[in-house]
């Protein structure tokens, strides 16, 4: 590798400033790292692929205080839960998200280029710096350091050096490719195109998603502006998956799998895709690490990769921060792959299943009837919904007999000495929460020593949990409880050790003797 000419120090470089890279940055910045996002491209595209966050991910947000941010329109926290949020499986629109969802909202519009600048923003906001028309060309870890080449424009950059390297640089990832972490899994069986165009006869356009003899359409259809269409063609993968998508082959494909001609104009933003499932086998080789669609791709079928990738910065974030601290108990980072992996191989699996509902043809109209008919059923209506919406994801934090441990605790309305807060505000700084629900004295003693990693909340729940006290990680999952009406303060200091670090010299660790 040449890495001659001057090199700037990090001690992170994010490595794609799309939205994932974007929200990692300003997660890292939050915590004082120095951070620099390498971006590719010299200006933003604009182009939204994806606008769903599911309710997961809106609920990880807003214990960044970004929720509101990131939506185009007003937006009411704490909104009261709908009855029911139609969304679809594999193109059927009978699955119901409203009835596995705690925290609402269950879903939120956010188009993917509005929320990676509101990320941008945060993350110049608390320090980080962001480099366009810087391509990656190689990656190498180096003792405690990781060297990277880089080219600006039509010349080559000389070499930046970082202590930690992340690629966000979509599924063909140099930083994945020049790390040598293999990426497996199912390769395309199927070829689909989208862009955006200007109908003629908006009105008249089939919306949604239309399953025909010949393949798959789907509008969004925008009256006044550019509507975004896309097309599924089941007969195979395309020849060449990397050639331009030019404005007639486009407009032929609509029209072939509709059965009639769409009038459309003023092409942008025409894309290919597939059905490949590939999943990066380590998200960690050393000092480079894998977020977003560097470590996972699929079909987009419900918005789930984009709000997987998001979901994985928030858990890396804080984790990385530790270790660049210096402060990371054994073994925290390795829980980044423990943890966001099985979740995005989970993605992989149900996207695999939508796509074979959706295949064209009598051979499938069966078990498509027959699936509609079990998405009735209240039961296997919460396993989907669970999965596309991420209300379902829980991790494995050691302590399987504490029933709150491991997930995801919702927002409440807490009283405090200084007034009625939320759960999900006491987060915003990032930092670790030990929330005593019960006024618990010697709970509180037990968190000496992690002042400045971990903020002691005393207050009174207006509804729920159940618990007399919580450790909260920095993501929002539960890494310890305290029943109610139990006594001591037994398991926290363990819980504290292993997800926040040995306690500081400036006071004294839980069970230390006057």
């Amino acid at each position: 590798m040449n890495t001659g000419g001057k090199k700037e120090r990090a001690d992170v470089l994010v490595v794609g400033g799309g939205p994932v890279g974007m929200l990692l940055a300003a997660e890292l910045a939050l915590h004082g790292v120095r951070t620099t996002v390498l971006e590719k491209a010299s200006v933003p595209s604009g182009e939204s692929k994806a606008g769903t966050l599911h309710a997961r991910t809106a609920q990880t947000l807003h214990r960044r205080g970004l929720l509101e941010a990131v939506q185009p329109g007003p937006y009411a926290a704490g909104r009261a839960p709908r009855r029911s949020v139609p969304f679809h499986f594999g193109g059927l629109p009978h699955l119901d998200l409203g009835p596995v969802v705690e925290e609402f909202p269950a879903m939120v519009g956010s188009p993917q280029a509005y929320a990676e600048a509101v990320f941008a923003r945060r993350a110049l906001q608390w320090g980080a710096r962001i480099e366009r028309g810087v391509e990656v060309t190689d990656v190498r870890e180096s003792g405690d350091h990781v060297e990277v080449a880089v080219r600006r424009g039509d010349r080559e950059g000389g070499g930046l050096r970082a202590r930690w390297v992340v690629g966000c640089d979509g599924a063909r990832s140099a930083v994945r490719q020049k790390a040598g972490i293999a990426f497996t899994g199912t390769l395309p069986t199927i070829s689909c195109m989208m862009g955006d165009v200007r109908l003629a006869e908006p009105h008249a356009a089939p919306s949604g998603w239309n399953r025909t003899p010949r393949g798959w359409t789907i509008f969004w259809t925008n009256p006044s502006g550019h509507s975004r269409v896309g097309t599924y063609d089941f007969r195979g993968p395309h020849p060449d998956r990397t050639s331009p998508v030019t404005f007639e082959e486009f407009r032929s494909e609509v029209d072939r799998i509709t059965g009639r001609a769409v009038a459309m104009d003023e092409p942008r933003h025409l894309s290919r895709f597939s059905d490949a499932a590939l999943q990066a086998e380590r998200y960690r080789a050393g000092r480079i690490l894998l977020a977003g669609d560097s470590a996972h791709v699929h079909f987009p079928a419900g918005g789930q990769g984009l709000n997987t990738g998001l979901q994985d910065a928030v858990n890396l974030g804080w984790k990385l921060a530790a270790e660049v601290r210096g402060d990371a108990p054994a073994g925290l980072l390795d829980t980044y792959h423990a943890e966001r992996h099985p979740v995005a191989a989970g993605v992989l699996e149900n996207v695999r299943a939508q796509v074979a509902l959706m295949h064209p043809g009598s051979t499938t109209d069966a078990l498509r009837r027959l699936f509609a008919t079990l998405m009735e059923v209240d039961e296997v209506n919460a396993h989907l919904a669970g999965m596309v919406s991420g209300s379902d994801i829980a991790h494995d934090v050691g302590r399987p007999w504490d029933v709150l441990a491991g997930r995801f605790i919702p927002e409440t309305r807490l009283k405090t000495v200084r007034g009625t807060t939320g759960l999900a505000a006491l987060l915003h700084s990032g930092r670790g929460v030990l929330l005593d629900l019960a006024d618990r004295a010697e709970l509180r003693r037990a968190a000496i020593g992690w002042e400045g990693r971990v903020d002691v909340v005393t207050a009174r729940a207006e509804e729920g949990p159940s618990a007399d006290a919580i450790l909260l990680r920095p993501d929002g999952y539960a890494a310890w409880s305290a029943p109610v009406g139990g006594s001591g303060a037994e398991g926290l200091e363990e819980a504290l050790r292993r997800w926040f670090g040995e306690p500081g010299r400036g006071g004294k660790g839980p069970g230390a003797r006057s």
